[in-house]
């Protein structure tokens, strides 16, 4: 296998340098991508941070779930225009250095992996917080990381059928306490029973102040919040290079992003506003807990911390599948160290993912023995580099169907329905929730953290150019430069 990728404008979607080629295995059935799908667009945002959103936007955070949610659609179907011209494991990293160049194939695959390390950091010492729900701390968190972490390191290694194995359970859980909880309300708004009945009415809806209880713009603020919560309903693009049969399997999951959202995020809060005044939720509090012991549910809660406890658990095996991935694309294409190259018998990144899962375990260490402000800065800045990889999509989706409209490329086959202008508009939103974040004091720090880590970026490309300016790792596209030009 060749350490750099390249000329591969010249292959037909879904031939070259990916899946089996790429030295993975394609084990990854319908069933478990449906279920990545699914888990990747449904995180803790729901389940613990809608309190503080509904109490800012009121009913209306419904009408912002809804539209958040159709930009998510443009995204993921220009994902899906990508993944059907070329499905790779690398995604959008590759999908940047072929259409905009190698410097941000470089900086969109580092930051993504960034991306990973730092949510699987907070989500394995979230995980160890929700078990001393039920241990009160007979137990020490930092072991429930440890023993958290070794477990899904160790399960990442072993298949990626495992992988897909553990996170289609882990939605599973998610989906059925969602589904579980909208039948309840829809019980309660029908039938009558439980203490909430007598409250519970669709009217309260727009009762209480109206539909925009405290004005636009606090809706409008709500929508980083939002946008928060789909954080990782992209990494199914990831999964390409390992989907058994990505043209039927890929198109499939993200066509069903629409009634995903719908369901979820936007049936669940209907729901739930239904039963529940809006002006019962409070920051800090789960919507979900709240609900439970208003129809007088007294296992609510360990209900929803069980649900939170899975959800964490998802993110973090997430991120230990993508980070491995990740890293061996930029070593693959010359942007990262050799060794990250290395695979186990069964397909697996050994040394990306051993590397990665051990920065997670220093984070948490240090996150328990020293708290404080600079670890939160970093934590902030997880969420603007999380929207750097939908920016990466859509701006390369753009340039991948000028291409193909003027006959460079081959079209795909899974065409994303009103681009370039949907892409165009999605990008425009994103800048707005950017702009929004700039706004508010408690998200201003994650902007601060972008300009620095570009530096970084940016410095490290430099150096590593200068010290092979005619690798094939530097030049457009990654097309390694005539014999004339080499070294």
């Amino acid at each position: 296998m060749t350490s750099v990728q390249v000329e591969q404008h010249d292959k037909t979607p879904g031939e070259g340098a990916q899946g089996e080629g790429e030295g993975y295995h394609r084990a990854l059935g319908a069933r478990q991508i449906q279920m990545i799908a699914i888990g990747g667009a449904i995180g803790t945002g729901l389940f613990l941070g809608a309190g503080k959103a509904i109490s800012k936007a009121g009913p209306s955070l419904i009408l912002a779930y809804a539209i958040a949610g159709l930009v998510i659609f443009f995204i993921m179907r220009a994902l899906g225009e990508l993944l059907m011209y070329r499905p790779v494991s690398g995604s959008f990293s590759d999908y940047a250095r072929e259409f905009l160049g190698p410097f941000w194939g470089y900086a969109t695959g580092w930051t993504y992996w960034l991306f990973w390390v730092v949510t699987g950091i907070t989500e394995v010492t979230a995980a160890a917080k929700y078990m001393s729900y039920w241990t009160h701390d007979s137990f020490p968190q930092w072991a429930y990381a440890l023993i958290f972490t070794v477990i899904l390191y160790t399960a990442n290694l072993i298949s990626v059928k495992l992988f897909g194995e553990l996170e289609f359970w882990f939605s599973m859980v998610k989906v059925t306490a969602i589904v579980g909880m909208i039948l309840i309300c829809a019980g309660i708004l029908t039938i009558g029973f439980s203490d909430a009945a007598d409250t519970a009415s669709v009217s309260n809806l727009w009762n209480d102040r109206g539909f925009f209880p405290n004005g636009i713009g606090e809706t409008l603020m709500t929508l980083q919040i939002v946008m928060f919560a789909f954080l990782a309903v992209e990494l199914v693009g990831v999964t390409a290079g390992e989907s058994k049969d990505p043209e039927k399997t890929l198109p499939k999951a993200i066509n069903t992003v629409p009634w995903r959202i719908a369901v979820f995020y936007v049936g669940a809060l209907i729901m739930i506003m239904s039963v529940i005044p809006w002006s019962n939720f409070k920051a800090g509090e789960s919507p979900f807990v709240l609900a439970f012991e208003k129809m007088g549910l007294g296992v609510g809660a360990a209900i929803v911390n069980f649900v939170v406890l899975t959800a964490a658990l998802s993110s973090c095996n997430s991120g230990m599948y993508s980070t491995g991935r990740m890293l061996r694309d930029l070593a693959l294409n010359g942007q990262g160290p050799k060794f990250f190259t290395k695979l186990t018998k069964n397909g697996t990144p050994l040394v990306g993912t051993t590397f990665s899962a051990a920065l997670m375990l220093v984070g948490v260490w240090i996150n328990y023995v020293a708290p404080g402000k600079a670890f939160d800065y970093v934590v902030s800045f997880a969420t603007i580099s999380g929207m750097w990889a939908w920016i990466m999509i859509l701006v390369c989706q753009i340039r991948y169907r000028a291409k193909a409209d003027r006959g460079e490329l081959p079209q795909s086959a899974f065409r994303a329905p009103g681009a370039p202008w949907t892409s165009w508009f999605a990008l425009l939103f994103i800048g707005m929730v950017i702009v929004m974040m700039g706004v508010d004091k408690d998200s201003r720090v994650s902007l601060y953290c972008a300009p620095l880590w570009g530096l970084i970026l940016g410095v490290s490309y430099l150096v590593l150019k200068a010290r092979n300016p005619a690798g094939a790792a530097f030049n457009k596209a990654g097309k390694t430069p005539e014999p004339s030009q080499q070294a």
